[in-house]
């Protein structure tokens, strides 16, 4: 089960950050909402290798986390809506210096072996 972040020690900043954002798919979800408003099916066609399950659960959880908004239209066919929230914003900045720092690290310590480097 997933512990709060309120049970982690004052201490420990880094580990609040990382139990709100860890995981394979949330900084990816972020990242797709921070143009706007998508709906649900937006956001999968946006990351496609991701299953309609796990993008449940992680969007249940950053809302459980006050990072997206879930806004539910009572129409037919139901549409629904997600959002960041300010605090989701705010990580904008954050998301785009891990993207700047993940290429450089594909690029350079985790490049694919080019011909050359094979035996």
């Amino acid at each position: 089960m997933r512990t709060t972040t309120k049970e982690n020690p004052e201490y420990c900043a880094v580990e609040s950050a990382m139990e709100v954002l860890g995981g394979r798919w949330k900084l990816a979800i972020l990242k797709t909402l921070v143009p706007g408003t998508l709906r649900f099916g937006e956001i999968r066609r946006a990351l496609p290798a991701i299953t309609q399950r796990m993008l449940t659960r992680q969007l249940r959880e950053l809302e459980a986390d006050g990072l997206v908004t879930r806004t539910v239209y009572r129409e037919v066919p139901p549409r629904v809506e997600y959002t960041l929230t300010d605090a989701g914003q705010r990580l904008d900045a954050i998301m785009d210096q891990l993207d700047t720092w993940g290429r450089w690290y594909q690029e350079t310590v985790h490049r694919p072996e080019s011909a050359a480097d094979v035996p």
